[in-house]
């Protein structure tokens, strides 16, 4: 199912964006997103991978309980994108695994 039938983001009236970029590649988005509802409209559904299996995780409560929406952010990894609001020049990165914890 196409991710536009799934996500839209409300109109209002200002609305200002952000650049931030996502595993290198520059997306504008509102300003008033958080990472994962900003993951969620640039069409990226996974944040992800399990460390077995390899399987793709997406956000799924949007409010901190679950921890599927961990992304890496601005080199520290682990974070909760739903929790975390955009910023202008953030970088997001898709986590691929296990990390390490050292």
């Amino acid at each position: 199912m196409p991710t536009d039938l799934l996500f839209k983001t409300l109109p209002r009236a200002e609305q200002t964006t952000v650049r931030i970029y996502i595993d290198n590649q520059a997306h504008d988005v509102p300003a008033a997103l958080s990472v994962a509802a900003a993951l969620l409209a640039a069409g990226d559904l996974v944040c992800r991978t399990t460390p077995v299996g390899g399987n793709g995780r997406a956000p799924f409560c949007m409010m901190g309980v679950c921890f599927d929406c961990l992304v890496e952010i601005d080199g520290v990894p682990n974070r909760q994108g739903c929790m975390t609001p955009v910023r202008d020049g953030m970088r997001v990165r898709r986590m691929q695994g296990a990390r390490s914890i050292a």
